[in-house]
């Protein structure tokens, strides 16, 4: 299917809802569902934001400040710090534990308020490609899948979303934080936090593309493969470390191999 068809079947699969509850997450997909649906459906859109400790908290403002702009009711799906309990233990199916506990939440607050709304999602088509048990959470409560249903993959929602005008449309993808600590190692506010703040030094570095994953009170920095050569300074590689190890961490060290999705998956693949 082209493009464009894969827009037209889009607005039409949106238009059937006829009132639809978005998870805005503050990323290009979920962006994108955004603004292209307030087209389609006008005040019957409502977007929704759940905020956790495994949720970037400029995501989630970023998602405040979009929908104060466009006009659209905009529901905040507080879940507290005691969400963490529910998979701290941090098992290879964390994903959907994760996303069985953060929807069910959302569904009844959705239901409660817009009963007859349809909660959909920003789930791609390219996102099937990965290691992803969250998906079966989703079927399991009902989520749609909008743009996995036209067929829209990563390249394609970029391409749509700078059309439509949105600023982030050339965002690198950014998940969720419990993704930067590995299976089985015990997720907490704390370590979650320290990921955050080292990522957020990193890209004040200038760096788009990054990934601190978490291996106790080792920070392994993932950046875009471009990027491994602005470590060959010996200074940056000092001031790299510094600013990490304030982030929370005790030792520092770089990915030679670079940035690249679900490095953690990579275990469970092999």
């Amino acid at each position: 299917m082209k493009y464009e068809e894969k827009l037209l079947s889009l607005e039409r699969i949106i238009k059937d809802y006829g009132q639809m509850a978005l998870a805005l997450s503050g990323g290009v997909d979920s962006t994108f569902l955004l603004l292209f649906s307030k087209k389609v459906l006008g005040d019957q859109l409502i977007a929704v934001t759940a905020s956790a400790p495994n949720f970037a908290p400029d995501e989630i403002a970023y998602a405040r400040e979009l929908c104060q702009k466009e006009g659209i009711r905009h529901l905040i799906v507080d879940l507290g710090a005691e969400i963490l309990s529910q998979f701290s233990h941090n098992p290879t199916d964390r994903c959907y534990i994760c996303k069985k506990a953060i929807f069910s939440q959302v569904k009844q607050q959705v239901a409660a308020q817009f009963p007859h709304a349809v909660i959909v999602d920003g789930t791609n088509l390219d996102d099937m490609k990965d290691y992803r048990p969250g998906h079966k959470a989703l079927a399991e409560l009902s989520i749609a899948s909008p743009l996995k249903e036209a067929g829209l993959t990563k390249a394609e929602i970029r391409r749509a979303l700078k059309e439509l005008g949105g600023d982030i449309w050339d965002k690198p993808a950014f998940a969720c934080l419990a993704s930067r600590i590995p299976y089985g190692e015990t997720l907490t506010p704390e370590k979650l936090a320290a990921v955050y703040k080292a990522e957020s030094v990193l890209r004040d570095l200038g760096f788009r593309q990054v990934r601190v994953r978490c291996h106790g009170n080792l920070a392994r920095i993932e950046v875009a493969p471009e990027d491994r050569k602005k470590f060959f300074d010996l200074q940056f590689m000092d001031r790299v470390s510094a600013l990490v190890k304030e982030a929370g961490f005790f030792y520092v060290t770089l990915d030679l191999i670079g940035y690249r999705m679900g490095s953690l998956n990579e275990e469970i693949q092999e």
